[in-house]
């Protein structure tokens, strides 16, 4: 899909292109904080790999027609992502939206515990929403440049303090339950985001609280609401 957007965007003779990569596509075993020089330095994590690969296929093509035909596409790398609107199926969705529904539903049905997957020792980094759309306009206002550029907040957390951090914020007082038998997936995430604000002056605002908070009332307002209307 992406290699199709480009093209066509070429064909379009479109003035500026924007390609959002992933934090997925860096090596396993980076370094922390990951820098944009460590993106080629090894192998993605397995379970994120083929999604991780695809899209640094996309930095390769983005920077190729910027060569060959002079086009201006920018490489942006944010790192996971929530906020209101997110994906809340427990099927499909990130971490953030599957710990608020699974910990209101809880509060809400009376439930005595919580299962949540893995060992909750690995770390991540999270960018509210508007800050990354934050983020995103001032490159398009101000970036030109082939190389990629890390979008994140810059502030790590394990999965055990945040799973405790949105248990509080919804009144969860129950237990909450490990299943190793789930993977826990890259072991640390966590972005140098010293790029973004020095070449278009991006720095993230949100607090992780503050961003949880207006999730989980987004949340709330969505589907509890509607549930018990």
């Amino acid at each position: 899909m992406g290699l199709n957007m480009i093209e066509a965007a070429r064909e379009a003779k479109t003035g500026k292109f924007v390609q959002a990569g992933t934090v997925c596509s860096y090596p396993k075993f980076a370094p922390v904080p990951f820098r944009e020089d460590s993106l080629w330095d090894g192998y993605p994590e397995e379970t994120n790999a083929p999604y991780g690969i695809a899209k640094k296929a996309l930095l390769v093509m983005a920077q190729a027609y910027r060569q060959q035909y002079l086009m201006n596409i920018i490489y942006l790398l944010p790192v996971n992502l929530y906020g209101p609107g997110d994906n809340f199926d427990l099927e499909s969705s990130h971490v953030i939206p599957a710990l608020i529904r699974k910990f209101v539903d809880a509060v809400q049905m009376n439930r005595s515990n919580v299962s949540v997957w893995g060992t909750g020792k690995v770390s991540r980094e999270f960018l509210y929403v508007e800050d990354a759309a934050e983020a995103i306009a001032l490159a398009i206002e101000r970036y030109n440049k082939s190389e990629p550029v890390n979008l994140g907040s810059g502030n790590e957390i394990t999965i055990s303090a945040l799973t405790e951090l949105i248990a509080k914020l919804v009144g969860f007082k129950g237990k909450i339950v490990w299943d190793t038998s789930r993977p826990d997936g890259q072991p640390r995430r966590c972005l140098d985001t010293t790029r973004a604000l020095r070449e278009f002056g991006f720095k993230a605002t949100t607090t992780l609280t503050e961003g949880l908070e207006k999730t989980i009332s987004w949340y709330k307002d969505k589907y509890v609401a509607n549930s018990t209307a």
